[in-house]
């Protein structure tokens, strides 16, 4: 008997076996503005997400979510049903990424709609920023949201990924021309994402949040 073989093989099947399951990933498009560059962006980035094995991945799109901009804590049956749309999603997430572009040094108003009517799905989960704009990159958005978030007792991660003048950086087919540098900083973003969404997840089943 190949002894060494065996041993092999045998670890193998337990490093298969304690694999842990994919972190479910909310992808949240804010944008809702006629003529967006929001897909484009989006598309890319689930490219980059096809090539990963530990996250799962449900798109929450706000411009296919019709909330008015008034909150209420008795919402109508129509807002109630627009919310069964997204509320169920963001509670299931283990992580969120936001792809968001920079409206006037700061974010678009149909995600801080979102953010504002809901509270514990955010709750000790982590946030990555996908931005794009202008010179800026859409940092600025990001800068604000990160404040947002932190109010929400979520967790921002470091890296972010940000295209700068992004209408010149995809061709007519929506391929980046030049990819390898946003393509760095989407991995070094999905990895530091995935830790997060691990090392709180294992958090919480040890100990919910806040007790």
């Amino acid at each position: 008997m190949d002894i060494t073989n065996a041993s092999t093989a045998t670890d193998s099947s337990s490093r298969a076996a304690a694999a842990p399951a994919p972190l479910t990933l909310a992808l949240v498009v804010a944008s809702d503005r006629e003529g967006r560059f929001a897909p484009v962006v989006t598309d890319w980035f689930r490219s980059r997400l096809a090539e990963r094995e530990d996250f799962t991945v449900t798109v929450v799109d706000l411009a296919e979510v019709d909330l008015p901009t008034s909150l209420s804590h008795d919402p109508s049956p129509a807002v109630r049903a627009e919310l069964a749309k997204v509320t169920p999603v963001l509670e299931a997430a283990d992580a969120y990424v936001v792809v968001t572009p920079e409206y006037n040094h700061s974010f678009p108003a149909s995600l801080k709609n979102l953010i504002d009517r809901h509270y514990t799905e955010w709750q000790a989960k982590p946030v990555g920023f996908v931005s794009y704009g202008g010179i800026s990159g859409g940092l600025r958005a990001v800068e604000q949201l990160r404040q947002v978030y932190a109010e929400m007792h979520a967790v921002t991660v470091r890296d972010t990924v940000s295209f700068h003048h992004a209408h010149g950086l995809f061709d007519a087919d929506g391929r980046h021309k030049d990819p390898v540098a946003a393509e760095g900083a989407a991995k070094a973003l999905l990895d530091q994402l995935g830790w997060w969404g691990r090392a709180l997840k294992d958090a919480k089943s040890v100990r919910p949040y806040g007790s």
